[in-house]
């Protein structure tokens, strides 16, 4: 808001003064204001002892909330006046109630600091009680001299300045009062009059916004208009003028939403900034910013996105005009970021809410401590991370979200009327992590804060309806975690008033209707009410048909609707009700907008509806393919790693799900197709971040090169980029933002390149999940590749022949996910019996009292061992999924007879003697003289690794699980951003370098599966820990294997393609070395290759 630059004239005088009587309200305060049996309509205060007003003055009333009445005018009251009446007057012209007034009582009163008052009325009705209140200020009289409106002006001026560093409450009410005293002195021919004018409907406005009380705004309107209506055109004040009112009109809509007003707020700015001579006025930006937030106010009531658009427009040339030691700044990047918050909640877009959050944290790191607007930037970052939240599901974004809410709620005054919307926030963002978290402890305060929101929020504010919505939504949450039926009632109760205060046209409208319709369908499951459901759906239906095609929260609606709708089939059988919720489900996982996280869960209600209800729909297909698409952008590459990981666990078993699907269908080519799109997606993704670009490159150099460049950006930032925490100062976690964006960025540019590539002729499917006939036609010649599925529903294999075109089926009917999980139990009791969790020299009788028999032996037949838990699991997995495999296949086990060598020396050594006799270039490191970068630097010198070592695997962080050196440790995160060249074979003989991770069953989260990611072409893992000998004599067999069936003619360069054969050979040799105990049993399974 503008305002004159007048310096401020030192008043001297002193004695007698003249009392104001401002902010005169009426409250009652003998019934619950909730109760409407009990209402009063109040219309003036009459007002007798006044000064040339014998008979009295009339003071219209105004109900500024239930039980509460404002007078939208202030009494003076020279010394010469001791007493005054004031009689309080109803509808019917009836007296109310009565108050005789000491003024000289009251005078003494402030003169001990009692400024603000209140003072129960006399009733003429006994059961009413009504209690009045007051501030007084003392103006101390002068001589009126020709200066005095000047005088008057700098004063006020000079409050109204010191109330927006303080925002003390006194200081703008007198500012108020010196202002309008210079406007009635000042003769109407003054050509100061406009701009005195200006200063008072500013000085208005931001009393307005500390107390809220509505009438305010119509005298700073009044005042504002008639500042314009007495300056003439191509006066250079106009546009300051304009800009002060366009304001001021946007704050009369905020509050009564009348869109008439925000119409003239646009049209008075568009001409101020048209006035405004453009790259020479310091005002320009200041009325680029107000220009910019009438557009958003109004699209925020209408949805119309070319007034967000513009908005943001607006606001970025007022941020590229601002200087950056400009105070103004913080205002105008705080400004940008609720607009772009704002198109991001229209249309989800992501790089829209990140860019919000870093401007916002800006505006706040460059808001002073103590600054009355610090408050509300806090408030508006809290939300931008909400916002962000709602899309990523990252609880460090609602973490932050909270801190930046609490923060703003203890630095804002109680009374303020901002202080109901902060809290109204900080509860939803509680809820937000209570639905994450599930700690009851967040849900329950958010109710508190809600509740205590509603109850501060006027009756006709426009943000009760949200603040209403809130409640609701905390209520919901918590019925279902503690199916307490109360919290159900009461979120139906404040969602339906929700509804009915949001006006018809309003675009929160949709939002209101459809979370109505949520706790209703929520009750009718709980009671079997079928009217709760009829209701559900009507309103639901509803805010469907009032959402604009495009709108990001459609989905959202159409997978509620299509949720409801299958409710009510449950509850009828009919048809008709089912294919309406499928065709919802159908709308919503297909649409070209809104979250990815939405419709990959409606996508997967839409495909299991149809596998449950309809198994032989074709369609089935169709919505498989379309949530496994999905899954892909839920943990696309411009999240880290972790991130990725994140989001994956959640929606764990969607391909195994899809899988069973098509087996029952009788396609065995897309079961094939979906496990290998949804598992191991983090690692596929970074094995096509190195994919060879030769081909390409052949066709467009340039291209190639681009994408290679932009890959290894991509790899080092979903390895590399930090996370915020509560620790970080401000200016770390927006140096985070940044990092953030710039990630965004890279993946952005990715999905571009990626666009040219597929546009080449010939490249269509350049890097693309493959397809069954391209899988099939990279398979080894040497035998099959036996793919076995487990699922809630079925269980299968498929087999993978080389010279095949398709995989082949066998069903397997006496294997369940029942049956894997309790022979999983069995394992994972016998390794924590023996203790395998870490690789050490252990005491193996059964290994040490190895005799020099060497010789195939069969399982023990009715021997205790039979029957030990390992013996009969192994048993029943040959039962249910291996002899039926291979039946189908019509193979027979065979086990080699070769020799096995006992692991005499240490395993290092006698891998390196091996090589040394066969002629292969070698080199080793023990003990203290590996160094990490040494450690990487002869991982590129040679294409083969064998670490004999410990491993720790990290499942949250698995860029940081690592080998243990005795200086330091080697984590895969480093291996990966080493571009490693000729990378072929990877020997891991370190504990646990397979083990997989539990809660995310589709993913290969181990070390094992990093190093193939790092580029090797096949890896030797473990899936425990094993046991120092047993390591040893495996390692030293399978080199052995290796070196013996080398070609001739290069014994120099060593050649892993025959790792697989060689694995099976030393494994089988120390499984004829050991008994038949479970532990013997437990030291040979582990062992474990991947890759080619």
């Amino acid at each position: 808001m503008g305002q004159q630059n007048s310096s401020l004239v030192p008043d001297g005088t002193h004695g007698e003064s003249h009392l104001f009587l401002t902010d005169i309200s009426l409250e009652r305060t003998d019934v619950d204001v909730g109760d409407h049996k009990a209402l009063l309509s109040l219309t003036q205060v009459w007002i007798f002892g006044m000064q040339d007003s014998e008979d009295g003055r009339a003071f219209p009333l105004e109900n500024v909330s239930p039980g509460r009445w404002g007078m939208n005018a202030y009494i003076e009251l020279p010394p010469v006046i001791h007493a005054i009446d004031f009689i309080v007057k109803a509808d019917n012209g009836e007296d109310v109630a009565f108050l005789h007034l000491d003024v000289d009582e009251l005078r003494s009163a402030m003169v001990n600091g009692q400024c603000g008052q209140r003072q129960k009325m006399e009733m003429f009705e006994t059961h009413i009680e009504l209690t009045m209140s007051w501030v007084g200020v003392e103006i101390p009289l002068e001589p009126i001299v020709d200066d005095s409106a000047l005088r008057l002006h700098n004063h006020g001026v000079s409050l109204w300045r010191a109330f927006k560093k303080t925002g003390e409450l006194s200081k703008i009410t007198d500012a108020v009062l010196m202002l309008q005293q210079s406007v009635d002195v000042t003769p109407q021919d003054d050509v100061d009059l406009p701009a005195r004018l200006s200063n008072l409907g500013g000085a208005i406005i931001s009393l307005f916004e500390r107390t809220g009380q509505i009438s305010d705004i119509a005298r700073a309107v009044s005042a504002l208009r008639k500042a314009v209506e007495l300056t003439p055109r191509g006066r250079t004040n106009l546009p300051s003028l304009l800009s002060n009112l366009g304001y001021t009109l946007t704050g009369l809509f905020e509050r009564t939403g009348e869109l008439s007003s925000i119409n003239e707020a646009i049209s008075v700015h568009r001409e101020a900034v048209e006035l405004t001579p453009h790259g020479h006025d310091a005002a320009l930006p200041g009325r680029l910013t107000n220009f910019g937030n009438s557009l958003h106010r109004r699209f925020e009531s209408t949805g119309e996105i070319a007034d967000i658009t513009e908005a943001i427009s607006t606001h970025r040339n007022a941020v590229k005009l601002t200087p950056q030691d400009d105070a103004d700044l913080p205002g105008a990047l705080n400004n940008l970021g609720n607009t772009l918050a704002s198109r991001f909640h229209r249309t989800g877009d992501i790089p829209d809410i990140t860019e919000a959050i870093s401007v916002q944290q800006r505006a706040v790191e460059l808001t002073p401590p103590g600054d009355a607007d610090l408050p509300a930037r806090l408030s508006n970052l809290g939300g931008a991370f909400i916002g962000r939240f709602g899309r990523t599901g990252e609880v460090s974004d609602i973490a932050e979200s909270i801190v930046a809410l609490q923060k703003a709620i203890e630095s804002t005054p109680m009374g303020h009327y901002r202080l109901p919307v902060l809290l109204s926030n900080l509860g939803f963002a509680l809820t937000s992590r209570f639905e994450k978290t599930g700690s009851l402890m967040d849900v329950n305060e958010a109710i508190l804060a809600q509740r205590k929101a509603v109850k501060l929020t006027p009756g006709n504010s426009p943000s009760l309806p949200t603040a209403l919505n809130n409640l609701g939504y905390s209520l919901t949450c918590r019925f279902a975690r503690t199916d307490v039926l109360s919290d159900i009632d009461e979120a139906v109760s404040v969602r339906r008033k929700s509804v009915k205060f949001t006006p018809l046209d309003h675009p929160d409208l949709p939002s209101a209707l459809a979370n109505l319709g949520i706790s209703l369908a929520l009750r009718s499951k709980r009671t079997g009410e079928a009217s709760d459901l009829t209701e559900a759906l009507s309103v639901q239906r509803r805010a469907v048909e009032l959402t604009p095609e495009g709108h990001a929260s459609l989905p959202t609606l159409l997978g509620n609707l299509g949720g409801s709708q299958y409710s009510l089939f449950l509850l009828t059988g009919d048809n008709h009700d089912l294919e309406e919720a499928l065709r919802h489900g159908k709308d919503a996982a297909t649409s070209t907008f809104g979250p990815p996280r939405v419709k990959l869960h409606v996508a997967r209600f839409w495909a299991k509806t149809l596998v449950q209800h309809c198994p032989d729909s074709p369609e089935i297909v169709f919505a498989f393919d379309t949530a496994l698409a999905l899954l892909g952008l839920i943990a696309g590459l411009e999240q880290t790693v972790r991130g990725r990981y994140t989001h994956l666990q959640d929606n764990s078993g969607l391909a195994l799900d899809a899988a069973a699907a098509a087996f029952t269908l009788g396609r065995a080519d897309k079961a094939l197709e979906w496990l290998e799109q949804g598992r191991c997606l983090v690692w596929n993704q970074l094995n096509a971040l190195r994919t060879p670009l030769d081909s390409l490159r052949a066709h467009n150099a340039e291209l190639a090169e681009n994408i290679a460049t932009t890959a290894k950006q991509l790899e080092s930032a979903g390895s590399s980029r930090g996370q915020s925490h509560s620790q970080m100062s401000l200016s770390e976690k927006i140096s985070l933002e940044a990092e953030a964006r710039g990630h965004l960025e890279l993946s952005r540019q990715w999905d571009s390149l990626l666009k040219s590539a597929r546009d080449i002729p010939g490249f269509e499917s350049f890097l693309k999940p493959l397809p069954c006939s391209s899988i099939m036609q990279h398979l080894p010649e040497a035998g099959p590749i036996i793919v076995i599925n487990v699922n809630e529903s079925r269980c299968d294999a498929i087999a993978l022949l080389a010279g095949l075109d398709e995989p082949l089926h066998f069903p397997l009917p006496a294997f369940s996910i029942q049956k894997a999980r309790e022979y999983r139990t069995v394992f994972d009791s016998q390794l924590r019996v023996f203790d395998l969790r870490a690789r050490e020299v252990e005491a193996m009788s059964s290994f040490d009292s190895m005799t020099s028999a060497r010789g195939i032996r069969s399982a023990p037949i009715g021997r205790c061992g039979d029957n030990s838990p390992l013996h009969r699991v192994l048993r029943l997995l040959w039962e249910e999924v291996v002899k039926p495999t291979l039946d189908a296949l019509g193979f027979s086990p065979n086990v080699p007879t070769a020799p096995s060598i006992p692991g005499t020396t240490s395993e290092v050594r006698a891998i390196l003697e091996r090589a040394e006799k066969y002629g292969v270039r070698a080199s080793s490191v023990e003990g203290d003289g590996l160094m990490v970068g040494e450690c990487i630097a002869r991982m590129h010198d040679f294409s083969s690794i064998h670490l004999a070592c410990h491993g720790s695997q990290n499942a949250a962080e698995p860029l940081q699980s690592r080998f243990l050196f005795h200086r330091g440790s080697l984590e895969l995160g480093a291996i990966l951003q080493s571009d490693l060249k000729n990378a072929d074979l990877a020997f891991l003989s370190a504990c646990q370098t397979s083990t997989g991770q539990e809660q995310l069953p589709d993913e290969a989260v181990h070390l094992a599966a990093g190093m193939l990611a790092a580029g090797y072409c096949r890896v030797v893992g473990t899936m425990w820990s094993i046991g120092d000998k047993a390591a040893q004599q495996v390692a030293t067999t399978f080199y052995d294997y290796l070196f013996d069936h080398q070609d001739e003619g290069s014994r120099a360069a060593f050649d892993g393609s025959s790792s697989a054969f060689a694995l099976q050979h030393a494994t089988q040799q120390l499984r004829l070395s050991l008994d038949d105990s479970e532990r013997s049993l437990l030291t040979w399974i582990p062992f474990i290759h991947f890759g080619l």
